[in-house]
């Protein structure tokens, strides 16, 4: 629903007035609306968020984001108290692997390194030995010994790209972004034939005939350093239109194309319907009530941090 410009301001100023009086620190996914980012604190990828969450220091954390990503700032900052605008906002991907079904899968494919993409929920990070984020999936693959064996999971879309990339024989699990499974190759190939001068970017969520015609695949940051780096001045950006906000920034003398979807739609777009979930007013309740609060049982927590600390440890390196 749209807010009037007016009321918009109203909302993004009492936000404002609010989170700093709290000392309420806001952080938000790069496929937030833009007036959402445009109040955050930091807007990051998962990898940024994560490593972000685990720094804060204030009392109150806002994550305007989904589910999983809130989780995470709680297991990673278990002082601090994390809020989430919507507790509805949840993920295709994350609902894909449900807890029960992957212990049986974990069982029927034993002595395996289990790698987890962190679009999952703190049951599945505590079932597996490692997560990692499309920033560092390649690193955090490439840092098994190769005569170990891999699961990954949940995506079998960026699992598919990493063996591609890697060589590596992984056994992964059958999930997949409903977001980044929604882009049209055929669209995409007859605006590409409009615009024959424009780089396609993107991200590996994404089936892989799509991936296959990008001039560049990579996380939702590395696609935004690519925009800024590389020399062209068009660009078809295949991944959550989100991120065409903070992108738009980085270069604003640059054009900005969303890949098209499968469906009609007004924006010819993809969009996360979670992730829009999170609305001015839903943050402004969130703030002054503070609530939904995030929690996460403490054995789980201590179960789940562990496989993302490695990953913040490989990270690093």
């Amino acid at each position: 629903m749209k807010i009037h410009v007016a009321h918009q301001q109203k909302l993004q100023d009492e936000i404002a007035r609010v989170k700093r009086e709290k000392n309420i620190v806001l952080l938000a996914h790069y496929y937030q609306q833009p007036e959402i980012q445009d109040l955050a604190d930091y807007v990051g990828d998962s990898l940024g968020l994560s490593q972000q969450a685990a720094d804060v220091k204030a009392e109150t954390i806002v994550f305007a984001g989904v589910h999983f990503m809130a989780q995470v700032a709680k297991i990673l900052n278990p002082k601090s108290k994390v809020l989430l605008p919507d507790l509805e906002a949840g993920c295709s991907l994350a609902e894909s692997c449900q807890p029960a079904d992957f212990s049986r899968f974990l069982e029927a494919h034993p002595g395996h390194r289990v790698i987890t993409y962190i679009n999952c929920s703190a049951e599945i990070k505590a079932l597996s030995d490692i997560i990692c984020t499309s920033s560092n999936a390649e690193k955090i693959v490439r840092s098994v010994p190769k005569d170990v064996p891999i699961i990954f999971a949940p995506d079998k879309n960026l699992g598919r790209y990493l063996i591609r990339k890697t060589g590596r024989d992984m056994i992964l699990w059958d999930g997949s972004c409903v977001v980044h499974e929604a882009f049209s190759i055929d669209k995409l190939l007859k605006l590409h034939e409009q615009f024959p001068d424009a780089k396609i970017v993107a991200h590996p969520e994404s089936e892989a005939h799509l991936l296959h015609v990008a001039h560049y695949v990579g996380s939702t940051t590395g696609m935004i350093n690519y925009v800024k780096k590389t020399d062209n001045e068009k660009f078809i950006v295949a991944t959550e239109a989100g991120i065409l906000h903070a992108m738009q920034r980085e270069v604003p003398g640059k054009s900005l194309i969303p890949a098209p979807s499968h469906e009609n739609n007004t924006c010819a777009c993809s969009e996360c319907g979670y992730m829009k979930m999170n609305t001015l007013p839903k943050l402004l309740s969130c703030m002054v009530h503070e609530t939904p609060v995030i929690e996460v049982e403490e054995s789980l927590r201590l179960r789940a941090l562990l496989p993302i600390q490695r990953m913040l440890d490989i990270s690093k390196n």
